[in-house]
């Protein structure tokens, strides 16, 4: 009998505990990309679909989850996509842009496997190769917060999708072949939401529906080529609650401007007389401002919507004005139960001041785009390949532009593969100052940043005295008024090789961008994760043995 007591109590005390890892839920998408004949502005042309549909199918997700993504390329050119302010944390290999990707061929799919880690709001996927973006091929990413963190408004009885922007009835192939021969775009031919040019002339069917005395979400995205959007709603006023994946002070607006690349949301009461009323975008800044409608309509309601279209505010700056009103909720959660306020980005002592300048000049006798005098362009293996396999130095240099760059900077313009070495969780200050009588507008891939002020001249150390260090709209894209400077804050703690860019297609296509290099010198799987096994390889790496894992 002893004997069998030590065996029973040997036997409940020796036993293993084997650890079980259970991952984020997984979300799984089949996407077939094909051309097909529409007419966005009423003249037939060709158009990128998924699946039949322009704008794409929704990415509708929750935060950490899991999306996997398989694209199957049936256009005749090489195809890439970007997931426009989607951090890929410790991930740019699928950042999805030429400095970091080998486009898919022709006929061939290849499937996307990332983390919305950590993030909440309001997104957008778009096509990076040749000038597809102008051909569509666009498509929204909303995330939604986790069931037990709380959101600082009441769940609204629907969420509306509103993707706004310019558009060309010629084709993109024709487009791109003005920008190789040295020509500009032009003027946009129209404006389309959600693909559909309105008349506002009541023929059009409803967009969307309101049931009387419910509040409605309205995801709005830029996703244009070249201006920047204002857009408001007859007689309903628009509460701000998100921009770009913070929740925001909510201030009541009238209309909103919403810049190239950016995207929010307004909660939108149905409280006024049942009947129809008009979502009316029109571009800023132009000399003839582009308009169209989509159609809302009352459930129940009687009444066609008043022709008498509300009008656009004028003038940069009323915009400016309104970016400073911007405020971010800082008791409020994000992706995290904490409150977005806790993170004190005004005390980090800046390690690291870029300034960029943007110019335009010609090389050759053809257009190109630049910042502080070097025009970016693609090598054909891409930069962060080169750089994983040790063959950079055959690819490009590093730091062939200067953090302040002289006066005369913009006088000549050298075309180059262009990539800054950013050191590891560096906390950084870059300064866009634009000299140019347009309004710029600037994206910076895997990460988000605090812009802490824009202003009219140009930027000196002093100008810090009347920055924003306590809520400024943690955000990923940014405007740059005529004249003025930006000035934004980050710190480089995403490891990887990323992507800041112009917005604005013509400016990026022909050079306006560069790419942050930033590597952990651990080189191990805390601070980035392994490149994954079936990522396609092009150029030079093409057919070399890849390198030892992360460990």
């Amino acid at each position: 009998m002893n004997k069998l007591i030590s065996f029973l109590f040997l036997s409940l005390f020796s036993t293993t505990f084997v650890p079980i890892n259970s991952e984020d839920p997984y979300l799984f998408y089949t996407w077939n990309v094909n051309y097909a004949t529409q007419s966005p502005l009423g003249v037939p042309q060709k158009v990128i679909t998924i699946n039949g549909q322009f704008p794409g199918p929704r990415i509708n997700c929750t935060s950490n989850n899991n999306i996997v993504v398989n694209v199957f390329n049936n256009l005749d050119e090489p195809l890439l996509f970007t997931w426009n302010g989607i951090q890929q944390r410790k991930n740019s290999w699928l950042d999805g842009t030429l400095g970091t990707n080998c486009p898919i061929p022709p006929g061939v799919n290849y499937t996307y496997k990332f983390q919305v880690k950590d993030q909440i709001g309001s997104y957008y996927y778009y096509p990076t190769t040749a000038l597809h973006r102008a051909a569509g091929g666009y498509g929204p990413i909303t995330i939604h917060s986790r069931e037990l963190i709380p959101v600082p408004f009441d769940w609204p009885q629907e969420e509306y999708i509103v993707l706004v922007g310019d558009w060309y009835t010629k084709g993109h192939d024709t487009l791109k072949k003005f920008l190789d021969n040295g020509r500009t775009l032009g003027r946009p031919d129209g404006l389309i939401i959600n693909g559909k040019h309105g008349n506002g002339d009541g023929t059009d069917e409803p967009m969307f529906t309101m049931i009387p005395g419910k509040t409605y979400r309205y995801r709005i995205c830029n996703v244009g080529l070249k201006n920047s959007i204002n857009f408001r709603i007859q007689e309903h006023s628009l509460k701000l609650v998100e921009v770009e994946g913070s929740h925001t002070v909510q201030n009541l607006y009238d209309s909103l401007d919403v810049h190239l690349g950016q995207c929010l949301s307004v909660l939108v009461t149905a409280d006024k007389t049942p009947k129809d009323y008009f979502f009316v975008a029109s571009t800023r800044f132009t000399k003839k401002a582009l308009t169209s409608t989509a159609t809302i309509r009352y459930v129940g309601g009687k009444g066609s919507a008043s022709p008498a279209l509300p009008e656009a505010p004028a003038g940069w700056a009323w915009s400016l004005n309104q970016f400073r009103s911007f405020r971010w909720n800082l008791t409020a959660s994000a992706a995290r139960p904490n409150p977005q306020g806790s993170y004190h980005y005004g005390k980090i002592n800046i390690t690291r001041t870029i300034k960029l300048v943007n110019s335009a000049n010609t090389v050759d006798g053809k257009l190109r785009y630049a910042i502080n005098g070097v025009s970016h362009v693609d090598p054909e293996t891409p930069l962060k390949l080169a750089e994983y396999f040790g063959v950079s130095d055959k690819v490009f240099k590093y730091d062939i532009i200067k953090d302040d760059p002289t006066a005369d900077a913009s006088d000549k313009v050298v075309v180059a593969p262009n990539v800054i070495n950013g050191t590891f969780r560096n906390f950084v200050e870059i300064i866009f100052e634009n000299h140019e009588k347009s309004v710029q507008s600037w994206h910076l891939d895997g990460y988000s940043f605090f812009p802490v002020a824009i202003e009219p001249g140009t930027w000196t150390p002093d100008k810090r005295k009347k920055y924003n260090l306590i809520d400024a709209v943690s955000r990923h894209t940014i405007q740059v008024y005529p004249k003025c400077w930006a000035a934004v804050m980050t710190t480089l703690d995403n490891a990887g090789m990323w992507n800041l860019r112009s917005v604005l297609i013509e400016r990026q296509y022909l050079g306006q961008q560069l790419y942050v290099s930033v590597l952990s010198p651990e080189r191990s799987l805390r601070d980035e994760y392994n490149i994954p096994e079936t990522l396609p390889l092009c150029g030079m790496v093409k057919s070399m043995a890849r390198p030892t894992p992360y460990s």
